[in-house]
């Protein structure tokens, strides 16, 4: 489902839907849908592997979905959508160092 810049790459509709997609940055994110909550992560920029870490989780959101049709893919995608707009910073449990340090590792890794 494509919509603009916004990219669902994978849908899951249900009681327990899940999916991942890019952001109109172009940063990649996923859900999953747990008891009422809607549970958003938003990753990093430089992301290059195929399952993210914690560490990779720079954003966040949390939606109820007692107001939607979990069995409608157009409901979830604009929920998700919307919590993906609204995600907030993740404070980093590393320092700037620590981080920056990890993130020059990644990019030598990659050669």
């Amino acid at each position: 489902m494509d919509d603009g810049d916004f990219v669902l790459e994978d849908l899951t509709v249900g009681a327990h839907a899940h999916g991942f997609g890019r952001n109109a940055q172009g940063q990649a994110f996923a859900f999953r849908v747990r008891g009422s909550t809607l549970h958003v992560e938003v990753y990093r920029d430089d992301l290059d592997a195929d399952v993210p870490e914690k560490s990779d989780v720079v954003a966040v959101a949390e939606r109820t979905v007692n107001d939607i049709d979990l069995t409608d893919a157009r409901s979830i995608a604009a929920l998700v959508r919307d919590a993906v707009g609204q995600a907030r910073p993740v404070e980093s449990e590393e320092g700037p160092v620590r981080a920056l340090l990890s993130r020059i590792g990644t990019v030598i890794d990659g050669f």
